[in-house]
C-alpha cells in the first residue's frame, strides 16, 4: 500500500510517481468538468491535485528529516497539519466558483469536486493509492452518471422574477392571481417604491413548476397594466 522504502532505491521516481497519478486523477475530474463549461476545469482540477501531493510529500519530508528527535527534544512536530492546513486551504478556492443570483445557486458541484480533488492528491501524495484509484472512480461516477438521473427525478423547481412597473394600486394582487391561475406558489417577495420615477419593482421567487415556465408567465404578465420590465433566471 504504502512505500516503506524508496522505489527501487530511487527516491525521485518515488516521488514522480506519486505526482503523475495525483496529475492523472485530478485531470479526469477537470475534464468532465471542463466539457460542461464550469469555471474550474481541467488546469485547476490538476493543479490542485499535484499541489495537494506536493504538500503531502513535504509532509512526510518533515517526518524523515526531523523524526529523530525524540520527545525530550524542545522540537514538536506534527506532519498530520500540513494535511490539515490543505482541507482548509481548500475551502477558499471552492468558496471562490460559487455563484448566487436570486434563489439560484451555481457551483457547488465544482466547489465539491475541487474539495474531493485535494483529497485525491493527499491519497496520492501519501502513497495510498489503492485509496487514491478508488475515490477517483467513484467522483467520476457522481460526475457522469449521476448527471443522467437528473431528468427523471422529480424535484421543486425555483424561478426568480423581477418586474418593473408604474406605480399603481392592486399590482401585487393582480400578479397573484396570474399565479394561482397556474398552480404556482410564491415563497418569497422583496419589493421597494421609486418616488422618483414613480415606479414599483418586484422580486418574486416561484416554486411548484413541474415545468420551465418563465417565457409562458412572461406572455401573461406583460398584458397587466403598467409594466415596464419583466426579467427572469
Amino acid at each position: 500500500m504504502f512505500f516503506e522504502t524508496s522505489l527501487l532505491g530511487n527516491v525521485e521516481l518515488e516521488i514522480t510517481i506519486k505526482l503523475l497519478l495525483a496529475a492523472l486523477a485530478g485531470g479526469l475530474v477537470g475534464l468532465e468538468r471542463e466539457k460542461h463549461g464550469r469555471p474550474a476545469g481541467l488546469r485547476t482540477n490538476l493543479l490542485v491535485a499535484v499541489g495537494s501531493c506536493v504538500m503531502m510529500i513535504i509532509s512526510e519530508a518533515f517526518y524523515l528529516k526531523y523524526g529523530i528527535f525524540d520527545a525530550q527534544s524542545t522540537l514538536r512536530l506534527d506532519p498530520s497539519r500540513v494535511a490539515a492546513q490543505i482541507v482548509t486551504g481548500i475551502g477558499f478556492l471552492g468558496a471562490g466558483v460559487i455563484l448566487k443570483e436570486g434563489a439560484s445557486v451555481r457551483g457547488l458541484t465544482t466547489a465539491a469536486s475541487l474539495w474531493a480533488v485535494a483529497g485525491l492528491g493527499m491519497a496520492f501524495g501519501m502513497g495510498f493509492f489503492s485509496l487514491g484509484a478508488i475515490a477517483t472512480a467513484l467522483v467520476l461516477a457522481s460526475l457522469t452518471l449521476l448527471k443522467k438521473l437528473d431528468p427523471i427525478m422529480k424535484k421543486d423547481r425555483f424561478l426568480t422574477l423581477s418586474i418593473t412597473a408604474l406605480n399603481r394600486d392592486g399590482l401585487l394582487e393582480e400578479l397573484l392571481t396570474v399565479f394561482g391561475e397556474s398552480d404556482l406558489e410564491v415563497s418569497d417577495i422583496t419589493s421597494y417604491l421609486d418616488f422618483a420615477a414613480d415606479e414599483l419593482f418586484y422580486q418574486l421567487v416561484i416554486t411548484q413548476q413541474e415545468r420551465r415556465i418563465g417565457q409562458e408567465l412572461m406572455e401573461k404578465i406583460k398584458h397587466l397594466e403598467g409594466i415596464k420590465k419583466i426579467r427572469y433566471h
